[in-house]
């Protein structure tokens, strides 16, 4: 079912396969699409780099990345000296940055209500994951109501939207819906420890999720791996 046509919305993509699948999914539904990406302090700029491949070749009308220094606080594999675990342990993995979710949709909902958008779009899932307690239904939820209290679009009566499409798809149905809307998952990086060129560890969290959902929809790995 599409939304109407023309309507503006800001879309987080990280670079990595999910946020391919959510931005085309806006597309989809019709919205004109604002890619928003965000450079942390992650380990590397790959995912950055695919990112605004991404955007370019998903139909995107504008990217912006905005920095932020969550290096400075640490506190993450992903953002301090900390090495990346090579299997997923109990509880939440030090692969979870303190806030990220928060900051990064804090971020989109100042650009809409610039752009004059009431649409914003994550790649969050709570089937297969991390375990991040920011990729929760209830996070988005409540981000969603914090979004119509604490701007003027939500208090002049313009109700904002926070979407997270695959929240309830496991990586398979991640991955299908992807082949479906033609999606080259060869140029997505979703690696903790990728390389600069991009190319995938196969051995953290995330590699290891990935490949088991091509694995689960039948559909050939097209990861490039070091």
């Amino acid at each position: 079912m599409k939304n109407e046509l023309n309507k503006a919305a800001v879309v987080l993509v990280s670079g990595g396969m999910d946020s391919a699948v959510t931005l085309a999914i806006a597309r989809e539904r019709g919205f004109v699409c604002h890619a928003l990406s965000v450079a942390y302090g992650q380990r590397h700029c790959s995912e950055l780099v695919a990112a605004a491949r991404l955007a370019s070749t998903l139909g995107a009308v504008a990217h912006k990345t905005v920095g932020v220094d969550l290096r400075s606080i640490g506190g993450s594999a992903l953002t301090a000296e900390i090495d990346v675990p090579e299997q997923g342990g109990e509880g939440i993995p030090v692969t979870y940055v303190p806030a990220r979710n928060t900051i990064m949709l804090s971020i989109a909902l100042g650009w809409a209500e610039v752009l004059g958008a009431n649409d914003i779009f994550c790649g969050v899932n709570a089937v297969d994951y991390s375990g991040y307690p920011d990729c929760r239904p209830a996070f988005i939820e409540s981000f969603e109501r914090l979004a119509n209290l604490a701007t003027r679009s939500g208090v002049e009566g313009a109700a904002l939207r926070v979407h997270a499409p695959l929240m309830k798809l496991s990586k398979a149905d991640i991955a299908r819906e992807g082949q479906r809307l033609g999606i080259d998952f060869s140029t997505t990086v979703s690696c903790y420890s990728a390389d600069a060129e991009g190319r995938a560890c196969a051995h953290c969290d995330a590699c290891r999720l990935r490949a088991e959902g091509f694995a689960a929809a039948g559909i050939s790995d097209p990861t490039r791996y070091r």
